[in-house]
């Protein structure tokens, strides 16, 4: 009997597990994909991913700096880097590759405070971070919103026409293009205006096209730059209104330009006049209209739009226009010599010593030039944290490292890539010099400005921008204590 019951009972057990083992392993399985969800061990089950975690705040761009208007506080209550580990680190990452030598300075942004101090008042040929002084003078001088006019006007002659040049170097040769920076003032759409204007005084022609390039004065071409710069097209003679910054198209950088800009432009006036349907007259002259016959006029884009594009992308021949005009504003010479004169009042007047520069343009092409460390980087205290938000409309032309401008093909390896999408930096290249000043939030939330600058370089040394880069990658890593 005891066989028979133990038989049935196994059958009734059978039948028991039978109904329920399909049940209980769906439970065991629903178990298991739980804790796996929970752990993180499978995030992609039943499309339930794991949210990223929240980026850093020392990861995020420092955009809110970027204003005219208003400076929205960063933390003025994150710890600043010690000046013993700070040097500690960049003693090994700003070191030239080769011979030459770097001096640097690193501030707290808001104190002013030296965190770290490379021979930073020896003087030093800067390169094109001389077009920090440029972007600082001019705003100062001419205001942000400013912009700038290019006339046609009539003269004694009713069938003569004088483009006259008010400071735009960048014209277009099409339309006026609103959205625009270089091109916002077209000369076709100048040329229309103009032929309404003489169609409304019932002028037949041919029409004379004269131009008026006196707002500029004293030699074209600086004498302290290289004939050789001149050729490759680093530059060109100075005139106060130029097509394309001085080039003949605004896609081609490089290479030879015009030589007589001003000429140039009134040539493709003249075009764009008969194009328009006025019989023009062949050739273009110089000369001055009657001041109040305005037949037509074009504003450029502002100032602080045209600083911002000169530092992104190192625009020589704009920053000297825009010294130029900085000197008439701040009543000198609009000469060269007027337009470094002009540069140093206007840094004088935010307190920065200027005894010391050594100044003979204001674009940097000049082996001239001499400026401290230190020097550059209270500029670029001034832009950020300065008490004139007038200044506050040059950090937008600060080159991002990694993504825009003269930095947009740098801070791509292993050992600068800390400072991708962070630092923010004026660049500066000659034959044997390398300059890097700007701005950066550490990983505390710290803004530091710094200023590193390489004399007596090994020509082509690929090394010496990955030193910089580098160090300026440690300052937006650093917590540094």
């Amino acid at each position: 009997m005891k066989g028979v019951e133990n038989g049935a009972a196994r059958r009734g057990l059978s039948a028991a597990w039978g109904r329920l083992k399909w049940p209980l392993l769906l439970a065991v399985v629903l178990l298991c994909a739980a804790v796996l969800i929970g752990s993180g061990l499978a995030p992609g089950l039943w499309n339930a991913p794991k949210p990223p975690p929240p980026v850093p705040a020392w990861q995020q761009q420092p955009t809110s700096l970027a204003t005219t208007k208003s400076v929205l506080p960063l933390d003025k209550d994150a710890p600043k880097p010690t000046k013993a580990e700070l040097t500690r680190l960049l003693e090994t990452t700003l070191q030239p590759d080769g011979e030459g030598s770097m001096t640097g300075v690193v501030l707290d942004a808001a104190t002013g405070e030296v965190l770290f101090d490379r021979q930073a008042d020896a003087n030093r040929i800067p390169a094109s971070n001389m077009k920090l002084l440029t972007a600082v003078a001019a705003l100062k001088a001419l205001g942000p919103d400013t912009r700038l006019t290019t006339r046609v006007v009539g003269a004694d002659d009713p069938a003569t026409v004088v483009l006259t040049g008010g400071g735009d170097v960048l014209l277009g040769a099409g339309e006026s293009d609103p959205s625009a920076v270089m091109g916002r003032a077209g000369l076709a759409s100048l040329a229309a205006d103009t032929a309404s204007a003489l169609a409304a005084s019932k002028v037949m022609g041919p029409v004379t096209v004269k131009v008026d390039d006196s707002l500029f004065s004293g030699p074209a071409l600086n004498p302290a730059w290289s004939l050789d710069d001149v050729a490759a097209g680093e530059t060109a003679p100075l005139y106060p209104l130029a097509l394309n910054s001085g080039r003949y198209s605004p896609t081609v950088t490089t290479g030879p330009r015009p030589q007589d800009s001003a000429a140039t432009t009134a040539q493709a006036f003249a075009e764009q006049l008969a194009a328009a349907g006025v019989k023009v007259a062949p050739g273009v002259e110089r000369g001055k209209g009657v001041p109040g016959r305005v037949l037509a006029s074009a504003e450029s884009a502002t100032v602080s739009e045209q600083v911002d594009l000169m530092l992104e992308v190192s625009d020589n021949f704009l920053a000297e226009a825009l010294g130029r005009l900085t000197a008439a504003a701040s009543r000198q010479e609009p000469t060269y010599d007027g337009a470094t004169a002009a540069v140093r009042q206007r840094l004088g007047e935010l307190g920065i010593t200027t005894d010391s520069m050594e100044l003979a343009d204001v674009s940097g092409l000049a082996l001239e030039n001499k400026v401290s460390a230190r020097q550059f980087a209270e500029v670029v205290r001034a832009i950020t944290s300065g008490s004139e938000l007038s200044l506050r409309a040059a950090l937008d032309g600060f080159p991002v490292a990694g993504l825009t401008g003269t930095l947009d093909d740098r801070y791509i390896d292993a050992g600068t890539a800390e400072g991708a999408g962070l630092v923010r930096a004026k660049t500066g290249t000659l034959n044997t010099v390398i300059a890097l000043s700007g701005y950066v939030v550490d990983a505390d939330g710290r803004l530091l400005v710094f200023s590193f600058i390489g004399n007596g370089l090994e020509p082509g040394a690929a090394g010496n921008k990955v030193a910089m880069d580098r160090s300026a990658s440690v300052l937006a890593s650093c917590g540094c204590r």
